[in-house]
């Protein structure tokens, strides 16, 4: 068969229902038809949210690289179509001779092997600018026989629906495979901590350095978003949680003298009876360290669902001489009502404020307003993210106090 033209590659993206004549002609034709469907699920949202115009734009992404990963296997009867009306699905369907055996025992598998690989690693892409979120994909293959005694239709809507399960299928058994694995790293306490050092910018002394979990042995959880995210979606938040603090404090005897050590906490750790009260102090002693040694980190993103919660956090480890620090501010909507309601010691200014921080005079306005609700609550501000000498020397004009970043110092191990 002659290969499929470049220039159908980029012609616009039709449905199965306006493609239905070529598809009965060539599948009585080739007496068999491979049927690859992606089922995108998440583009539902952005259609909500941006319109039909940003879901089409996706929607022709995803096409577009179902055919470049396939273009050296692509036929010119090959048809790359939208699936069923009114769901997020596009449709691969590979007109090969009834005969070719190899091709539909093992070939056609292989290729949703590959789609589903090569879409997954490439999910962020996909739906930029109107989601960050990578989006999720199932793929699956079927294979429909001509059968004359019935309609063409009905067989390409069999197979389908056979593909469709496939699609769910493999996604369940990826799910388990990451929940093994996750469950197996939790149990194994494959967890490592780097710690990433805080400075005072007029000095560059270290005030402290941020624990940091990365997973070892699993480049996919190698940074803590990653984890925590795999970690929400198995349900698996709290026992991860417990894992980091235990890890971070059994390195942080090593951090150099005078040190802080800044912590980060998820909600449910107020609930942890090893980390309150009595229990807490005790941990603290077999580790070397005192209250005053340590800072808890809170997200504002998470503060802002349940005040009342943080607040009880707050005040319950202040009491017992700990300091709080809130993390990601800037990066929500109720960041100024967070810093009112939770008074923190410390205020940790999200990286996208100090992300052209030199050059951008609404980002300055915004962090010396806030550097002066910081002096007058008794906070002081730490900008994140310093990775380039002029946001390190604009930070020091606007009198911000402390940062860090890989200009500052990039994360070290203790563990040694």
């Amino acid at each position: 068969m002659e290969k499929l033209a470049v220039a159908s590659t980029r012609s616009p993206l039709r449905s199965i229902g306006q493609e239905i004549d070529q598809v009965r002609t060539r599948f009585a034709e080739s007496g068999a038809v491979g049927m690859l469907v992606i089922d995108a699920m998440s583009l539902e949202e952005i259609e909500r949210s941006y319109g039909v115009d940003a879901h089409r734009q996706v929607t022709g992404r995803i096409a577009m690289r179902a055919r470049e990963v396939l273009s050296e296997r692509l036929e010119a009867e090959d048809l790359v179509v939208l699936g069923e009306i009114g769901r997020d699905e596009v449709m691969v369907l590979l007109f090969r001779e009834r005969r070719d055996e190899s091709f539909y025992r093992s070939g056609l598998s292989a290729l949703a092997d590959e789609l589903r690989a090569s879409l997954s690693s490439a999910g962020s892409r996909f739906g930029y600018p109107f989601t960050r979120q990578p989006l999720r994909f199932s793929v699956g293959a079927a294979l429909a026989l001509y059968d004359p005694t019935l309609r063409p239709e009905l067989l390409i809507r069999r197979a389908r629906s056979h593909a469709l399960r496939d699609a769910d299928l493999n996604v369940r058994i990826e799910e388990r495979q990451r929940r093994e694995e996750f469950t197996s790293l939790l149990l194994s306490e494959q967890i490592s901590m780097v710690f990433e050092p805080i400075v005072k910018l007029s000095t560059q002394d270290v005030l402290g350095y941020e624990a940091l979990a990365r997973g070892v042995g699993n480049p996919a959880l190698d940074a803590p978003k990653e984890l925590f995210a795999a970690a929400e979606e198995m349900d698996l938040l709290f026992e991860l949680d417990c894992l980091c603090r235990r890890q971070a404090l059994r390195q942080a005897k090593r951090l150099p003298e005078g040190a802080k050590l800044f912590l980060n906490l998820l909600p449910c750790a107020i609930y942890d009876p090893a980390f309150e009260g009595d229990a807490l102090r005790a941990t603290l002693q077999d580790h070397q360290l005192r209250p005053s040694d340590v800072v808890f980190e809170i997200s504002e993103h998470e503060s802002i669902g349940n005040f009342a919660i943080f607040r009880e956090l707050c005040d319950r480890y202040s009491e017992l001489g700990f300091e709080i620090a809130m993390d990601d501010v800037g990066a929500g909507y109720g960041s100024l009502e967070a810093v009112t309601e939770l008074t923190p010691d410390y205020i940790k200014v999200d990286i996208a404020f100090v992300r052209a921080i030199d050059s951008d005079p609404a980002r300055q306005a915004v962090l010396i307003a806030l550097n002066g609700i910081a002096q007058r609550t008794g906070a002081q501000i730490i900008a994140e993210g310093i990775e380039t000498s002029e946001q390190f020397e604009k930070l020091k004009e606007l009198a911000v106090p402390y940062g860090q970043g890989y200009f500052v110092g990039r994360a070290t191990r203790f563990d040694a």
